[in-house]
């Protein structure tokens, strides 16, 4: 769950314990936050019932605490409770994901007065079940294209100070940034625009070129959509070798939130300078186990 506030910590611990409190079914695996992106992402699991009610609790939460007019960040977004993405593990099939997506998106499209735009596998066409769709252009944008384009649950217009939603269904996503010894935004730009899908680069790579002024460097951020076919190393060395072309170093590289372990090896871990890396808190596998012997 992607919210659209990295900086306002006491704000993050409150829908934090909102979502340990919510429900006995469900566990939080973390809480990721990022002052420049100003944003955090929200991992839980447990059962589709937990999942859903407290995916609703934290989206009210969100709502009453959060101004998207007030928000600012490099990172895109479309609203306060920017994207809710629902992810087939252990027992559970993308249909019942699937269900789940849009038995949110209808409650917080009607209770909340947010429009609510299915993506994914829960999308109701093909031409938007791609995240950047809604995306482009960001909020102005999106509400442009819904005077002819009306979103899937909720009014016809976006909501004054929570935006729009993004709600879907899809395979494990894997969130990959790579921070380089550099304040150069172009190179970055550039660099991003070599290895994503859409400009000729690697397959199921999104990527963009930021600069995060806090630490005074520019960031390749991107999402890998299948690591299955284009795996978190061989991106690392993608990026690695275009920026060492441009006389850049890199500090380190960030994995946020969770990925599985056939995904990322130990060793190659370390060699990408993983920040903060810990198996234990890192694999999926690992979480997983918590939930099901942790739990109540």
């Amino acid at each position: 769950m992607n919210i659209s506030e990295g900086r306002n910590h006491p704000l993050l611990e409150k829908i934090s314990e909102g979502i340990k409190e919510s429900s006995r079914e469900i566990h939080l695996f973390s809480c990721s936050s990022d002052k420049d992106h100003n944003r955090s992402v929200f991992t839980f699991a447990g059962s589709p019932r937990g999942v859903l009610e407290t995916s609703w609790q934290a989206c009210v939460e969100a709502v009453s605490l959060l101004d998207i007019r007030q928000h600012q960040g490099v990172h895109p977004r479309i609203g306060v409770v920017d994207v809710i993405p629902f992810v087939p593990l252990l027992n559970t099939s993308m249909a019942e994901c699937s269900d789940i997506a849009h038995q949110l998106g209808n409650r917080v499209g009607m209770d909340l007065e947010i429009p609510v735009f299915m993506y994914g596998n829960a999308a109701a066409s093909p031409d938007r079940s791609n995240l950047a769709w809604i995306r482009r252009g960001g909020l102005p944008g999106l509400a442009e294209r819904m005077l002819t384009h009306p979103a899937d649950y909720g009014p016809r217009e976006v909501h004054p100070s929570a935006g729009a939603a993004a709600i879907g269904s899809r395979k494990i996503l894997i969130a990959f940034n790579i921070d380089l010894d550099s304040r150069n935004l172009e190179a970055a730009r550039k660099i991003a625009a070599s290895v994503r899908e859409s400009s000729g680069g690697l397959p199921q790579v999104k990527a963009l070129g930021l600069f995060l002024e806090s630490r005074g460097h520019v960031q390749v951020s991107m999402n890998l959509a299948d690591y299955r076919i284009t795996s978190v190393a061989r991106v690392f060395n993608e990026v690695e070798k275009l920026a060492r072309a441009e006389g850049i170093k890199i500090i380190e590289s960030e994995i946020i939130g969770h990925l599985p372990r056939e995904a990322l090896d130990e060793g190659e871990a370390y060699r990408m300078k993983i920040k903060g890396f810990d198996p234990g808190k890192t694999y999926i596998e690992d979480n997983l186990e918590k939930l099901i012997y942790d739990r109540p």
